[in-house]
């Protein structure tokens, strides 16, 4: 596994804790330059520092996924810094606020959609625009941390699950346009369009933002379970790709839903 993402440059959301951090160990572990984008400035230097020190390669961006003006802004940056090289996104920044339909308050419901779905989806979008004029045999990849919560229901929930179902969708249509992108040769063959888009459904993980929910840690898995599947997904041979994949602890309870 190692070295085979070398000479590719990944831009990785949420990446100053949790499965953020986990997936920027883990591209970087493969040979990526991974580009660690969060809010948190200190956490993203303590994300970097331990990908170099550990002999890997990672420098730091200010990113505020709800904001249009900085998701452009630091995608043309990594564009006019690093060229075709920049040709992975994992979009994993995300949020929950509990809430029920009673209480919720709206402030906290907009916020939560704002960073799980308009946000990913608008810097897919901004990704998408630039890598569509790779030339021939290149494949740029974006993957998408949606949440089992994205296809179940549960009480209290209502701004996040909400939020993962829209992106879930959202990844779909994506998915749908692209393969309708394809170009038809002369021969009659097609072209795969030079992006693909896969998603990862994983269900709870031991991170920062669990912690509110009080699940004991040996029901929920490590964040480099599913940091490593977004590395498998990524290694994939380019004629492939996978549209959803479901990751679920072993001692998840209430599996299957």
């Amino acid at each position: 596994m190692a070295g085979e993402l070398k000479g590719r440059v990944a831009l990785v959301t949420g990446g100053a804790s949790g499965l953020g951090r986990a997936t920027c160990v883990s591209l970087a572990e493969a040979g990526a330059h991974v580009v660690v984008a969060d809010i948190d400035a200190d956490g993203s230097a303590r994300t970097r520092d331990l990908v170099t020190d550990s002999g890997g390669s990672a420098d730091v961006v200010a990113l505020d996924v709800t904001d249009d003006a900085s998701r452009r802004a630091v995608v043309a940056q990594l564009f006019e810094r690093h060229g075709d090289a920049f040709d992975v996104l994992v979009n994993v920044a995300g949020i929950d606020r509990p809430g029920y339909v009673t209480d919720i308050a709206l402030d906290d419901y907009r916020r939560v959609m704002a960073v799980n779905c308009e946000g990913p989806v608008f810097l897919t979008s901004e990704f998408v625009k630039r890598v569509q004029h790779l030339p021939g045999g290149r494949t740029a990849d974006v993957v998408h941390v949606v949440s089992l919560s994205a296809i179940t229901s549960g009480s209290g929930a209502i701004a996040y699950n909400g939020s993962k179902a829209g992106f879930l969708n959202a990844t779909r249509c994506i998915q749908r346009e692209l393969r309708e992108k394809a170009v038809r040769l002369e021969d009659g063959s097609e072209r795969p369009f030079p992006c693909r888009v896969q998603s990862v459904i994983p269900a709870a993980m031991d991170t920062p933002m669990m912690e509110q929910w009080g699940i004991p840690s040996h029901l929920m898995m490590p964040p480099s379970a599913v940091a490593d599947t977004v590395r498998t997904l990524l290694l994939l041979h380019p004629a492939a790709f996978v549209p959803e994949m479901q990751i679920v602890p072993r001692l998840e309870p209430n599996f299957p839903r």
